[in-house]
């Protein structure tokens, strides 16, 4: 029996690079069944991202959201919607990202089919150079930073227990009832790590494909590293992306299975704020913000 693929896209005010990613979703080899998109924030008196998601080649649902519920609650949204009508895989993707080729969706099928994964992820890459990871990715106490650092092992097709997630992600149904959709509260930022969280404490198996990837503006920027390179933070140069980053940090630190880094965040900050930047009253807010998220005060 041939198995439901439902996409989901979150999109807010990016109808350009948005009609990007659904073209590349659409023309698929294996195309997705159906293609939820949801709207964040949209507004009655634009309808560019209505008539972009009514005119593709595939069965299509526009979703619009008159509050803007972020990336967190965009795609509990969609996927939710997706478990409604029916799907058997949710395929996650944003509105500024795209898959590399034709191939994706079908590669991530079949590595889940073979490694029986109940969760799997593209590579994802630079969209300026897909030589490069998008993101650092750090396996073990050293941080991988180019697609050609990822098979150092002999880990074959599948890098088994590390997925980032929303950027091209494949999950089954069951993993989405076992694991549960993003959380709403954390708006924006770090809802793909308390996925990932729970994913951990699942007992699902999940991974990333090597032999595939998803294309991404690069977020390298905002990891600074302290010690020779040896360790980083993540220092958004936004203050919107700061307020989240932090206080949600401080409410996923404060999780089972994520609270055993607490000790490393504050040896990791206290180095950037006091020896790296010699800014004290940085230090002062990452601690205000990380004190917010551990004590739950999600107002925006």
């Amino acid at each position: 029996m041939t198995e439901h693929v439902i996409a989901v896209v979150v999109t807010h005010r990016r109808p350009d690079p948005l009609a990007r990613s659904l073209k590349a979703l659409a023309s698929q080899s294996r195309p997705p069944d159906h293609l939820i998109v949801v709207d964040n924030d949209f507004s009655d008196s634009d309808t560019r991202v209505r008539d972009l998601v009514t005119g593709q080649p595939v069965p299509s649902t526009y979703l619009g959201s008159r509050r803007n519920l972020g990336g967190a609650g965009g795609f509990a949204l969609g996927m939710l919607h997706a478990l409604a009508l029916g799907a058997d895989w949710v395929w996650l993707a944003d509105d500024d990202g795209r898959p590399a080729d034709a191939d994706v969706l079908a590669t991530l099928m079949a590595c889940a089919a073979r490694h029986s994964l109940g969760e799997v992820s593209p590579m994802v890459c630079d969209i300026d150079d897909p030589s490069r990871l998008a993101f650092p990715l750090r396996r073990g106490l050293v941080w991988r930073r180019r697609v050609d650092e990822l098979r150092v092992d002999g880990s074959g097709d599948l890098l088994e227990g590390i997925a980032s997630l929303f950027n091209g992600a494949l999950l089954s149904a069951a993993t989405v009832e076992a694991v549960g959709v993003p959380d709403l509260r954390l708006f924006v930022r770090g809802d793909e790590v308390e996925v990932h969280r729970r994913l951990v404490r699942s007992g699902i198996r999940f991974g990333t494909c090597l032999d595939t990837s998803y294309l991404h503006p690069c977020g390298s920027d905002e990891f600074k590293p302290i010690l020779g390179g040896r360790m980083h933070t993540q220092y958004p140069d936004d203050d919107t992306k700061r307020f989240f980053t932090y206080r949600n940090r401080g409410y996923l630190l404060s999780q089972p299975g994520l609270r055993k880094l607490q000790v490393q965040e504050w040896v990791r900050f206290g180095w950037f704020f006091l020896v790296s930047k010699r800014d004290p009253a940085g230090l002062r807010e990452w601690v205000r913000l990380r004190r917010m998220g551990r004590r739950e005060r999600f107002s925006r």
